[in-house]
């Protein structure tokens, strides 16, 4: 089974070392069974890299009120507000984000930012989350572009890639408006980002600047983020409709699709 030492030497494959940054979604369910568990991962990540992040989001902590804006990709209404959780520091991750997340932000050397939908948290990597506010949800992706990051993909594609989010807002893409539950009350969250699931749609384009490595039978992938966001903030400039689902019902994606013909008329 990959050992902590065997994670090292793939990161080290993919080219990364002392002074990389990392923005790292995972998951271990496709790699060799006893992979080592999340915490062997984490321990690689914060051994090989300089600057660790990873999203924390808590979507669990939503709420919807009975009215609101207009081609908001969701339908108003209060019947499911009494499964919403408060936010708090200490709240786990999402459980669709795996374990890998959920170590990291428990692990003692680690700082989490304070959005109560679209947390992130990291290790050494202080500045790029206090670059979060409720308005700007995505800094810290902003950040680690800016500080030429890689975003990894540990046995997750493309859905899983907060990056195509930020890439969808330097475009220009509609984004939404949500409600998180607080200590404080119900606070309004925007610039909340739409549906990843049109996401792997972007693996095409990126021929020449992605770095894969294998471990365990798992595939594991580095992509320069400055150049993930140009590449696909370029398609969606050409086409205002790449990277959409294709989901019947998804009303995200609709209410996007409708924006672009609004703005086309």
């Amino acid at each position: 089974m990959p050992t902590y030492r065997e994670w090292v030497s793939g990161l080290r494959e993919l080219g990364l070392g002392p002074a990389s940054r990392v923005l790292v979604h995972a998951s271990l369910e496709p790699f060799a069974p006893d992979v080592g568990g999340p915490e062997a991962l984490v321990g690689a990540l914060m051994a090989t890299c300089e600057i660790v992040v990873t999203p924390t989001f808590t979507l669990r902590t939503l709420v919807t009120p009975p009215v609101g804006p207009p081609a908001n990709g969701l339908r108003y209404g209060t019947d499911s507000n009494q499964e919403a959780e408060f936010f708090h520091p200490g709240l786990p991750s999402d459980p669709d984000l795996g374990g890998v997340a959920e170590a990291l932000r428990a692990h003692p050397q680690a700082e989490r930012s304070s959005h109560p939908a679209l947390s992130f948290a990291g290790l050494r990597a202080g500045p790029a989350l206090a670059a979060q506010t409720l308005e700007d949800p995505l800094a810290p992706v902003r950040w680690l572009a800016e500080a030429d990051a890689d975003v990894l993909l540990i046995g997750v594609g493309h859905r899983r890639n907060v990056g195509l989010h930020y890439a969808e807002q330097v475009a220009g893409r509609k984004s939404f408006v949500r409600w998180a539950l607080t200590g404080r009350g119900v606070v309004t969250c925007p610039s909340f980002p739409g549906c990843a699931d049109g996401f792997e749609t972007i693996a095409g384009r990126l021929a020449g600047i992605e770095r894969r490595a294998t471990v365990a039978g798992g595939e594991i992938t580095a992509i320069p983020l400055r150049d993930l966001v140009h590449v696909a903030a370029g398609w969606i400039r050409q086409d205002p409709r790449a990277l959409l689902c294709d989901r019947p019902g998804c009303e995200r994606c609709a209410d996007v699709r409708q924006a672009v013909r609004v703005g086309a008329g």
